[in-house]
C-alpha cells in the first residue's frame, strides 16, 4: 500500500496534477473576497455604496466578492482597497531582491 505521494508536499502534488495555478488563484481570491466582505461589514458599506465608491457597477462588486471568480483585475482590487481604506500589498514569497 505504498504511494508515490506519501511524504510529499501538497503543492508538488497539485503541480504534477496541473492544477497548482488554479488552486493558488482560488485560495488567494477566497482570502481577498473574505477580507473585503469583512471590511465592508465593519464599516457598514453596502454593495451599492461599495460600487459607488469604486465608480463601478454592483455586478463588478458581486464578482469581486465571489470567491470562485478569479478573473478580478489589479485595477479593480486597487479601487476596492481605496474604497474600504485598506492598503493593498502583493508580494511573491521568496522572491530574490
Amino acid at each position: 500500500m505504498s504511494s508515490e505521494h506519501i511524504g510529499s508536499n501538497f503543492d508538488d502534488f497539485l503541480a504534477e496534477d496541473g492544477s497548482l495555478e488554479e488552486a493558488t488563484a482560488m485560495a488567494v481570491k477566497r482570502v481577498i473576497a473574505w477580507q473585503l466582505a469583512q471590511a465592508m461589514k465593519a464599516q457598514h458599506i453596502s454593495k451599492t455604496e461599495m460600487a459607488a465608491r469604486m465608480h463601478t457597477s454592483r455586478m463588478v462588486v458581486n464578482r469581486l466578492l465571489d470567491e470562485r471568480d478569479t478573473s478580478v483585475t489589479l485595477a479593480t482590487l486597487a479601487r476596492a482597497s481605496v474604497a474600504v481604506g485598506l492598503p493593498l500589498r502583493f508580494e511573491l514569497a521568496g522572491a530574490v531582491a
